[in-house]
């Protein structure tokens, strides 16, 4: 099968990328009420003049986040995405990196004459602490929890969209699985998205055949991305020891 360089540099262009909104990107900071972290003033103990004592709640277990280029091994990073375009990841910007953080990967596996194997991977974090006005961080980890898990299942094209829970993996943790069509080729999507304590932990797999290769399996690519999780995750509470 002879393939053109300039068509398959098409295909590559127009791989698809997830379209959830990561945290972790420094184009999202601006305009939200709530960012996670720490608050932007945080209340005094009394409130001036008054005397009474600042509605109290319990602080937020999680203080720090793991560099994110850094939460997967080499080893993941390789299986999921041979020969990456960056070994090392492709760091989101912040203006916080202790509340949200950001990192992927992706990479194109020229078979010949069997096509081309597109991957792409990144992992995503959110941070919340514990603010008297909003709630703990816990109660406000989960209700990002399940926005995410709203926003990957309304995702705009998804077909075949699928749901399930992950085992193992922190205080709570859900699947998502979808196909998206880009020109004649259906992109195998996964989204993994677990919570531990006050962090938010996403994860996004897709892979593609390009040029003629065939689809990836999608229980391999769900499988990849709940190995994933499970290691960012476990990255989470490494950084808080």
């Amino acid at each position: 099968m002879h393939r053109s360089a300039k068509r398959l540099a098409s295909l590559l262009a127009c791989a698809a990328v997830p379209v959830m909104l990561v945290a972790g990107c420094s184009s999202d900071d601006s305009g939200k009420k709530d960012q996670g972290g720490a608050p932007k003033s945080a209340s005094p103990g009394k409130s001036a003049g008054s005397g009474s004592a600042s509605p109290s709640v319990t602080p937020a277990k999680m203080k720090k986040l793991p560099n994110p280029c850094q939460a997967l091994s080499k080893e993941t990073v390789k299986k999921l995405a041979p020969k990456p375009k960056n070994e090392n990841g492709e760091q989101g910007k912040s203006t916080d990196a202790m509340a949200r953080g950001y990192c992927a990967w992706n990479s194109s596996e020229d078979k010949g004459v069997d096509g081309t194997q597109y991957r792409w991977l990144d992992v995503g974090f959110q941070r919340y602490d514990s603010d008297p006005t909003v709630g703990t961080g816990e109660k406000r980890a989960t209700d990002f929890y399940k926005k995410q898990i709203d926003t990957a299942k309304a995702t705009q094209g998804a077909e075949n969209v699928k749901t399930g829970t992950v085992d193992g993996n922190g205080d709570a943790s859900a699947w998502i699985t979808y196909d998206l069509k880009k020109e004649d080729n259906v992109f195998k999507n996964q989204v993994v998205i677990a919570r531990t304590a006050n962090v938010v932990v996403t994860v996004n797999y897709n892979g593609a055949g390009l040029a003629g290769a065939d689809a990836p399996d999608p229980s391999d690519l769900l499988e990849g991305a709940e190995t994933a999780a499970k290691e960012a995750v476990a990255a989470v509470g490494k950084a808080n020891q």
